[in-house]
Formats: C-alpha cells, structure tokens, sequence
C-alpha cells in the first residue's frame, strides 16, 4: 500500500473551511433543506479532507472508508445505540452520533463522496494532463 503519512495543506484548508460550514449550519441555519441535508452531504466531504490532510491513501480506499462509517454511525440510530450505551444524556454523544435515522441521511452520504470521487477524479485528470 502507498500510506504516507505527513501535512497536506490543500486538504487542511478544506477541513477547516468544511467544518466553519458545518459549525455555522449546525448553530445558525435552522430551514428545510440546508440543515436536515446540506450538512449531511458536507460532513463526509469534511471526514475524507480531514484524513486526506495528514495520511496519503488512495482515493478509493479513503472514500469508501468515510462512507462506510457515515452509514454505520446512521445505522447505529436505527438501532439507537445512544440508549444502549447510556448515552442518550450526552448533548457530546448526540452531537457525534445522531439520534434519528433516516434514508434521506444515506443518500446525502453518498453524494457527497460522489461528489468527492468526481473532484478527484478531475483533479488527477488536470494533473496528468
């Protein structure tokens, strides 16, 4: 495998802008279609520059990682693991893990690391070019 470990800025700099999104969401947008979807679709773009910002891993692999986590964390709702765990208490817990399961959350998921396929996939287009 090709993992190195080390500082991507480019990747860095996503990070923190997706997450200033995600904060200013997650306090100030209180709508139909940003909040319920919008960060969502965002939250595994921020998860994939986060690692993307400190290990180099192939594309495919990390994509396919942050998905399967986004939707073991939607499907631990499903289950409401926050009771089983007794953590329903925890505004932490909650915050990280969701209380409510939905499908719409998974098809938010999945755009969102299509999007990220389809950015790298051109961005490696335009590099070898």
């Amino acid at each position: 495998m090709n993992t190195r470990l080390g500082f991507f800025k480019s990747y860095f700099v996503l990070t923190v802008f997706l997450f200033t999104a995600e904060f200013i969401i997650g306090a100030d947008v209180h709508d139909a279609i940003i909040r319920p979807y919008g960060g969502d679709f965002l939250v595994v773009i921020l998860l994939y520059c986060f690692i993307k910002s400190f290990i180099n891993t192939p594309v495919l692999k990390t994509a396919g990682a942050v998905l399967l986590v986004a939707y073991l964390v939607e499907v631990s709702q499903y289950f409401n693991l926050l009771n089983v765990l007794v953590l329903a208490n925890s505004t932490l817990a909650r915050v990280l893990l969701g209380t409510c399961f939905s499908f719409t959350d998974l098809l938010a998921y999945t755009l969102g690391i299509i999007l990220v396929l389809f950015v790298e996939n051109v961005r490696y287009s335009v590099k070898s070019f």
